[in-house]
């Protein structure tokens, strides 16, 4: 079985999207769940060690219920260990204990990764050198046991969640309403102050951008928002951003990747040659209309969803 789930807007806080017997977790607000698998009566073969020549991946059997389920976290800015770091509490404040958690090379890597059972992309991306690996099991009168696999790619994090429990397990669905305000405003933790917008939300909305309809080429002018963005940079040599182009839902998502991507490298042209700001700490990135901050079934919704991101994704 596989659904794909609406859009979950918001800024960076946290939804619940457990129910039933299901493990309590909550994603950010903003997590797009992109594939699910459910078996009623199967075996998870659940990695419980890293990978070692000649033995491959110890693994644990746990039988019962399985959702398998593939997470999709666009614009919140969070690391792969943030993320992972986030659900791992919440595990073990519902009762579970961790049998086996690894990072990349720890894990084994390239051998780890293409050992272990993860759900093909693009639904589920996992950079060989930036994933996070989690196993634990909640004891009782039936174990029930869960695994995590957390990566990111340069403008979304990626999360795959496999629980096994006890038959009519409920899967984990989004609680959070997936549909915006028709009048709805940029978010003050992501327009306000950069340096509080950054440290907080991990993003900062360049919201006085001004595009000629269609057009990927920036107008003229001293911006407010990108002087913020490069005296923010300037101060923090260590920090290194995203800038990630969006568009409203007129036209096809192809389209509109291509343009919202040209758009953010137009924007980190512009910093650069402008507003004197290091080459190194940007890059550029489009992913069209799949983050929405508004209804796209208003003008004024559509005009908030046109604009250009600025994601923090240094760890620093």
């Amino acid at each position: 079985m596989m659904r794909t789930a609406a859009l979950v807007l918001g800024a960076v806080l946290f939804g619940a999207v457990g129910a039933g017997h299901a493990a309590p977790l909550s994603l950010p607000v903003g997590a797009t769940l992109q594939q699910e698998k459910i078996e009623t009566a199967g075996t998870y073969q659940m990695p419980v060690g890293a990978w070692a020549e000649g033995t491959g991946v110890p693994t644990r059997a746990t039988s019962g219920h399985i959702t398998r389920q593939a997470w999709r976290l666009g614009g919140s800015g969070l690391s792969t260990y943030q993320i992972l770091l986030t659900l791992r509490q919440q595990l073990l404040d519902a009762g579970y204990e961790v049998v086996f958690e690894c990072r990349d090379s720890e894990c084994g890597g390239f051998d780890f990764r293409f050992a272990t059972a993860v759900i093909s992309e693009p639904d589920m991306h996992v950079d060989l050198g930036d994933f996070y690996y989690l196993g634990a099991v909640r004891p009782g009168e039936e174990v029930d046991a869960i695994s995590l696999l957390v990566s990111r790619s340069v403008s979304a994090g990626f999360v795959q969640i496999v629980q096994v429990g006890k038959i009519g397990t409920m899967p984990a669905v989004p609680l959070t309403s997936s549909k915006a305000e028709p009048d709805a405003a940029l978010p003050t933790t992501l327009s306000g102050e950069i340096g509080p917008a950054m440290e907080t939300a991990g993003r900062y909305i360049l919201a006085d951008l001004v595009f000629a309809t269609g057009s990927a080429d920036l107008g003229p002018g001293d911006f407010t928002s990108l002087r913020a963005l490069a005296d923010y940079l300037r101060d923090n040599p260590g920090k290194r951003v995203a800038l990630v182009g969006h568009t409203d839902a007129t036209g096809s998502l192809a389209g509109n990747i291509g343009l919202s991507e040209r758009r953010a490298r137009s924007v980190m042209a512009r910093l650069v040659s402008d507003y004197g700001v290091a080459p190194e700490q940007l890059e550029a990135e489009g992913i069209g209309y799949l983050a929405p901050i508004a209804s796209n079934q208003t003008d004024a919704g559509r005009s908030l969803n046109r604009r250009v991101e600025a994601i923090l994704v240094s760890t620093e």
